[in-house]
């Protein structure tokens, strides 16, 4: 999956928790396109035609790209009639019928990333529990925004040299960002997100072994910081953890692989291909 599609899938799951929490029956967003001042409306929830999807709102222009300009949040009473807003879209939006409509930014590290409308049918104030939700989905989408941009960023930094390569430097980059992409799993909410974060932690390690060692998801965030040279208290930094805690991990995950020191625990944990 790539970056682009991941951002798709977390609006498109914004935009369904944004539905369930404010009863508004239609939501609709998309991401700021690459290169340009612009949105594109990729996910809708609750609509009846498609007059909406793939529609490129420039910055400025229109309620969202009025939000985009101003990187706040805006809504309508009446989309048709409003003269706090440009008209460029008004065809699109009678088509679907929407008439009271709300547009939240996404924002990341002070840059607008995307926007997420929530709208009504009829003409009526959008109160302030409304915007409040429509302004914690928001929220989460910036918080996975982050979490993809660090994941790709990562990856593209640090690729597994081919089998047979001399596994230096770069090698220890790869174990050190192994072991920071899991110790971002647990800071997401989203369990399609999780998923394809794991996938991608599974990019930097060997196939595992059939029948080999399985460790439970605590022990290898423990051991993967361990194999990139942590301490036990800098583990348990990274990870939010007691240093007790990490311990505890650390002997349950030394056990499994049947190894006496950390040293003996990560090399068993390679072999296994449970690690770079």
């Amino acid at each position: 999956m790539t970056a682009d599609a991941v951002g798709e899938v977390v609006i498109g799951g914004a935009l369904a928790r944004l539905r369930r929490a404010t009863g508004l029956p239609v939501a609709f967003g998309g991401l700021v396109e690459t290169g340009r001042p612009r949105i594109r409306i990729s996910e809708l929830s609750g609509t009846t035609t498609a007059a909406l999807h793939a529609l490129a709102v420039t910055s400025g222009s229109g309620l969202g790209g009025r939000a985009v300009a101003l990187a706040r949040p805006c809504a309508v009473t009446d989309y048709s009639s409003s003269r706090q807003i440009s008209h460029e879209y008004d065809v699109p939006v009678a088509a679907e019928g929407i008439r009271s409509v709300l547009a939240v930014p996404v924002v990341v590290r002070r840059r607008v990333r995307g926007v997420l409308y929530g709208a009504l049918r009829s003409a009526e104030p959008l109160g302030d529990r409304m915007l409040g939700a429509a302004m914690a989905a928001a929220r989460d989408v910036e918080q996975a925004l982050v979490v993809r941009d660090e994941t790709w960023g990562l990856l593209a930094a640090a690729r597994p040299e081919p089998e047979g390569a001399d596994r230096g430097a770069g090698w220890e980059q790869v174990r050190e960002a192994h072991a920071a992409l899991r110790a971002l799993v647990p800071r997401i909410s989203d369990p399609g997100l999780r998923a394809e974060l794991l996938a991608a932690c599974g990019l930097l390690t060997a196939p595992p072994r059939a029948g080999g060692v399985t460790l439970a998801p605590r022990e290898l965030d423990v051991l993967s910081w361990v194999a990139a040279g942590a301490t036990n208290t800098a583990v348990a930094e990274r990870l939010g953890l007691r240093p007790e805690t990490v311990k505890g991990y650390l002997r349950s995950a030394m056990r499994k692989l049947g190894a006496h020191t950390r040293g003996e625990a990560v090399s068993a944990a390679r072999r296994a291909g449970l690690l770079p």
